[in-house]
This record gives structure tokens, sequence and C-alpha cells, in this order.
């Protein structure tokens, strides 16, 4: 029998029983164990970009000069990419928490091996699989934690937590001042240990990612209800024990399932380009905006202070960037569930797109601190809204296709902010610095701001309303009873 021939056909509430849950201490050992995982993302980026000047010396580094750095980047960048596509169809054919606790320890390792490089092939190499990891991870966490938390929280919790990757950037700006600083660490070790603590981190997170359940969604669709029901009846023991009270009655009504092992590939992608074309051209508008808008400002950002306004320490500069990100997608995220998706969402591109052009328009007569005051206003808002797409992403596609969906996307935007980017980013730097006229980056803020904008505009009139809704009533599942049919979705 092919794998993905029905095996059977079930009627559950699991979905609804899932859904209806108070918040509950149980919601945040999810959160814990999977979310912080952006912090990993965060502190591996902010550090590898801190880190380059110690890794040229061949005594306490590693011998590498520009390009190689650049080409150790783009290695990062191409693992990511490969590693969202490769985890994200095994996390919708092996289920959840095989692959997030897969991809953790596949950055593990690799953040240790990246800590005892001996050569610069070891690094390189390093860094492919730990891009890897990392890649994985936005496929199997995204797609477990919409999964797991109730509907009228799911967009706050998204948000929230794809927002956390710039803790991890703070921290990471903040620890190479002492790390790089000679008087305090051997610069031999200190860019070592500087990666040593990512892993020390993520063995943290696998303790308590390892009591995280799989997803009792995925399992009933892949004719595993006994098990999917054992799961959720532990969850609703839990949480009324926890909150001290009856759990609500159940609103929705139950849905009939046609059971199967795996769907195929050909499956999912006619179900992405053919079944919901408007939900695909939104999503890819939503990331490649967000990535450029990141680009035009964040990849630009340190080489301006010290090249432009003579900043020796940029880790500080760096952490307030990080900090007023982290707090605009945690303080807004309320929003998402309670104002709505689209005008959230919306209202958040289209706003930080247009103080990205005025700031382009005014390069000119800025200083560090007047650079840093934009970057700080316009990545509140901004920072909420590039959470958001991976919200989009990760709840309005079915079930079946959902870890791929977001990995597809994720790849699209990374590829777009880390090798496009880069290349059109530092040759503006280079003009820039060559002619000691910053104005000239102001193309690239025009570009990432037009790119915000129409991703705002998109979302606007592709938007789907998805607050407060069941994930299954957002998509409806492929082995449905009711097969959805071709719409202009």
């Amino acid at each position: 029998m092919a794998s993905d021939v029905e095996t059977g056909r079930i009627t559950t509430d699991i979905p609804a029983r899932l859904d209806r849950l108070p918040w509950a201490r149980w919601h945040w050992m999810v959160v814990i164990g999977l979310g912080t995982v952006w912090i990993l993302d965060g502190l591996e980026v902010t550090i590898v970009g801190s880190m380059s000047e110690a890794l040229k010396p061949t005594s306490t580094g590693l011998g590498l000069n520009s390009s190689d750095i650049g080409l150790a980047g783009a290695v990062y960048v191409a693992g990511a990419c490969l590693g969202a596509l490769f985890f994200g169809q095994l996390t919708d054919k092996f289920g959840r928490k095989k692959l997030f606790l897969l991809t953790l320890g596949v950055y593990t390792i690799a953040t240790v091996l990246t800590a005892f490089a001996p050569n610069p092939l070891w690094y390189f190499c390093a860094r492919f699989l730990t891009g890897m990891g990392i890649g994985g991870e936005y496929a199997a966490i995204n797609s477990a934690i919409d999964e797991l938390i109730p509907k009228k929280y799911r967009g706050r919790v998204d948000v929230a937590i794809n927002g956390s990757f710039w803790i991890g950037a703070a921290a990471g700006s903040l620890l190479t001042i002492p790390l790089l600083d000679p008087k305090l660490i051997d610069p031999a070790i200190g860019w070592r240990l500087a990666f040593g603590l990512g892993a020390i981190l993520a063995v943290g997170i696998l303790v308590v990612r390892r009591h995280v359940p799989e997803s009792p969604r995925w399992l009933f669709i892949h004719g595993r209800e006994d098990e999917g029901e054992t799961i959720v009846k532990q969850i609703e023991g839990t949480v009324a024990e926890e909150t001290g009270r009856e759990l609500p009655t159940i609103d929705d009504e139950a849905i009939t399932i046609r059971q199967r092992r795996t769907i195929s590939i050909p499956e999912i992608a006619k179900t992405v380009f053919t079944l919901y074309p408007r939900r695909t051209v939104l999503c890819f508008l939503l990331f490649v905006g967000q990535a450029f808008l990141y680009n035009a400002f964040f990849f630009t950002y340190g080489d301006s202070l010290t090249t432009f306004f003579g900043v020796k320490q940029t880790g500080w500069y760096i952490a307030i960037f990080a900090v007023s990100n982290f707090a605009g997608a945690l303080l807004l995220s309320p929003l998402f569930d309670s104002v709505g998706r689209v005008r959230m969402i919306a209202g958040t591109y289209i706003l930080s797109g247009v103080l990205l052009a005025i700031a382009g328009f005014s390069l000119g007569g800025l200083s560090a601190v007047t650079l840093t005051v934009f970057g700080v206003v316009i990545f509140f808002f901004a920072s909420a809204g590039a959470s958001a797409a991976y919200l989009t992403a990760s709840e309005v596609f079915p079930l079946e296709t959902r870890a791929l969906c977001i990995a597809f996307f994720y790849a699209i935007g990374t590829a777009a902010g880390g090798i496009s980017g880069p290349l059109l980013f530092g040759k503006l730097i280079d003009n820039a610095s060559a002619s000691k006229d910053i104005s000239g980056l102001a193309v690239g803020y025009f570009l990432g701001a037009a790119l915000m904008v129409i991703g705002g505009l998109a979302e606007a009139f592709l938007g789907v309303k998805a607050e407060g809704q069941s994930l299954e009533s957002i998509a409806q599942p492929l082995t449905a009873d009711e097969q959805p049919q071709p719409t202009n979705a």
C-alpha cells in the first residue's frame, strides 16, 4: 500500500479541545522549550558579525581575510535555506517532536565544532551545519507552536517568540565587549568562548524541550489518534490542575479526517500554488519585504557608525537597536489577536517603510545618535510586522503542508536577505565610503522602504483574518472529509 493513500477515517474533536484551553503554566513550558531557539539565532548572527576581526589573525584566529568572512556568512545562509527545506519536509512527514529535537541537536554539535575549529575549512563546514540546524528549527518550531497554543493566544505568542531573536542579538552584542577585550580574555580563546556559549544555551533548551509533546493534530492525521487522544487528556488534566477550575466547554464541531501516513510532495505543491495562490503571493511579498528592510538598515548600520561617525565600540548601539526590536514585537503582539492580523500587519509594514524612506532622505544630516533613534523607532514597528510574516506562513496553509510552507518562505526571505542583500548593500557601502558621503546609502533605504510598503498593501488586499480562528477553519486539512476546492484564497 502506498504511504500517501487513505489508511482510515476518524471524527475527532482534538483541535477544538486544544483551542478552548485557558492559558496555564503548561503553555509557558511550550513557549520556553520551543520559542527560545530564536534567541540562539540572534546570538549566532550578532556574534559572528562582531567576531570578524578576531578571526583574521593567524596567531589567535583562523587567518581569515575579508572575503573568507563573507564566504562564511554566505555558507551559513545557504545552510539555513537548505536546512529549512530539508528538515521542513521531514517535519511534515515524521512529526514535529522528532525534528525539533534533531534540529536542535544539529545546531548544538555544529556550534561546538565551530568553537574548536582548527582551520578555515573546518570553520566553513561547521557554519554550514549550524545554519542547517537553525533553518530546520524555524520549520519544526513554528508548526509545533501553532498546533499547541490555543487560538485565542496564537497571534501574540507567535509574534513575541519570533521577536525574541533580538534578545539573542542584544546579548551577543554585549557579550562581545568583554570577550574581545584582550585585557580580560586571551584573544585566542575569546572568540571560541563566544561560540561555545550558544551550545551551552542550546543544551539547557534541550532539557526543557524533551517534555514538550508531539502535536496531537499531526498524530491524528497520520493514523495515531490514540496517542493524540492520550496527549490531549494529559494536557487537559495539567491545565485544569494549574488553573484550578473546570475547563470551558467545546464550541467548535468535530472534524472528520481521512488518515494518511504521509502526504506526497506533488500534492503539497498543488496545495500551495493551486488552491491558495493569493496566500502564496502574500507570503512571498511579506518575507521579501522584511528581508530587504533589515538588510537596508541593519546590514549597513555597524559600518555606518564606524565609517561615517567614528564610533569605536558599536556593541552598545547594536544592543539598543536590538532592545527596540524585541520591545516592539512584545508590546504590539497582543494587538494581532485583538485589532486583527490584516490591520496590524499592513499597518506595521507600511509605517516602517514610510519611516525608512524618511530616514533615507535625512541621511546626510544624521549623527550616530539620530541614526540610532531612527532605527529604534522604525524597527519598533517593523519587528512586529516581520515576526507576523512567520505567523502568516504558519497558519494560512493546511496542517499537512505547514512545516514545509514555513520552510519555503523562510528560505526565500533568508536567501533574499542573506545573499542578494549583502551583495547590493555591500556595494553601496563601498561607494559611500569612497566618497565619504553616507547619503549614498539612501538608495538602499528607498528599496527596502518600497518593498515593505508593497508587502503592507498586499496584506491589506490579500490578508487573512485569522485572529481567534482555529487552524482548521483558516485552512481545511487536505485529509478532511470535505475536500477544499481550488479557489482564489
